[in-house]
């Protein structure tokens, strides 16, 4: 399924075949929650601008509009009608954000909704059979997520119980792949590496996992209040010990710097809501760095957002007239802003994987690098 085309270093070019498609990698996930990207784009926008995969959260398409729903909708590939593939988090970073409306338990976790306070129970079987009512093409194993810093003592149980959850979820989805009304039989799962910022349980718990032989594997539990240093020794101490014929996905990260790092580390996979939460605030990347389309110099700039770029925003308007929208609050301006940061990203992530066809994302990555932590 995963296919290892090139390598510079640690960093890699690849291929994953599953059954909704192709996905190149590196590759970012545009993040759309509720089987939408927030900003008012569509999954039509989505092909436009290059997005490969499309990332969806479990437990807020289980509390709306309901897993079951979009199971007798035909799935979640139809139900927003997709045809590329589809991966869905577990529930898990929901143990973390959610921290003052669950109570955790060898079982699962007793969440309190967010929506309505309906009172919610998932453990690692609840989440792989609302992942397959999904129907997505990659299902994240439940597990538990820790503020960092966390002491030692209950990270190192903390990982030991979601090593557990993770055994009871590869045997829930391996049953629930058999069944004949089981809308993708082929749903593939990835486990999630735990341990906080103790590289000793990091270890130790990539180890154990990588003895499972699973579709892929996730480093979770980063960019959750670690330094960004922290956060790189913790990739490093980790990925000599997962499979190399498996994708890596580091979760909920991040900024292009720390995408081009993380991919001279050996990553495969991103995702981050960075991309449309910025746009959202009239702030974008540009090669040049971050601009923020508030600032009052831009009012009679009649340049793209970024010089060269291809998004629909680049190619059609001026920074004068989407600071406009912006400020006049329509809605069309913030549409402009995350499309153009969806395909920054994107597009970023091809010229990624060009550069290490090529034998020169070191080169790459040393020139980008200071542009990219700069203000336009």
């Amino acid at each position: 399924m995963f296919t290892l085309l090139a390598t510079e270093g640690k960093a890699r070019r690849g291929r994953f075949e599953t059954v909704h498609g192709t996905v190149e990698t590196p590759v970012f996930m545009n993040v759309g929650t509720s089987a939408a990207i927030k900003g008012a784009v569509s999954t039509l926008d989505l092909r436009e601008i290059g997005c490969q995969v499309e990332l969806s959260n479990t437990y807020h398409l289980h509390v709306r509009p309901g897993d079951d729903l979009i199971r007798d909708m035909g799935g979640l590939h139809k139900f927003m009608n997709w045809d590329r593939p589809i991966l869905t988090d577990s529930g898990g970073f929901q143990v973390f954000s959610l921290a003052s409306l669950r109570k955790i338990k060898e079982e699962g976790v007793y969440f309190q909704s967010h929506v309505d306070g309906r009172h919610i129970f998932m453990g690692p079987e609840e989440s792989m059979r609302i992942q397959s009512n999904l129907a997505s093409t990659i299902a994240m194993a439940f597990d538990e997520c820790v503020e960092n810093p966390s002491p030692y003592e209950y990270v190192k149980n903390s990982c030991e119980r979601t090593y557990r959850w993770l055994i009871r979820c590869k045997d829930e989805l391996a049953r629930l792949n058999s069944l004949p009304e089981t809308i993708n039989k082929k749903q593939m799962l990835f486990g999630i590496n735990q341990g906080g910022t103790y590289e000793d349980l990091r270890v130790e718990h990539i180890k154990r996992i990588a003895e499972l032989d699973l579709d892929g594997y996730a480093i979770g539990g980063l960019a959750v209040g670690e330094s960004a240093d922290v956060m790189y020794s913790v990739i490093e101490a980790v990925e000599e010990h997962i499979p190399k014929n498996k994708p890596r996905y580091l979760m909920g990260v991040g900024t292009p710097q720390n995408i081009l790092e993380a991919v001279d580390r050996g990553v495969d996979f991103f995702d981050c809501v960075i991309t449309s939460r910025n746009a959202r605030h009239a702030n974008l990347f540009t090669d040049m760095g971050v601009l923020n389309l508030n600032n009052n110099k831009f009012a009679r700039d009649d340049r793209p957002l970024m010089e060269g770029c291809g998004c629909p925003a680049c190619k059609n308007y001026s920074r004068a007239y989407i600071r406009h929208l912006i400020k006049a609050k329509e809605m069309l301006g913030m549409r402009l802003c995350v499309l153009h940061n969806l395909y920054f990203y994107n597009d970023l992530m091809a010229k990624i994987r060009a550069a290490i066809e090529r034998g020169e994302f070191a080169r790459m990555k040393a020139e980008m690098l200071p542009r990219l932590g700069g203000r336009v």
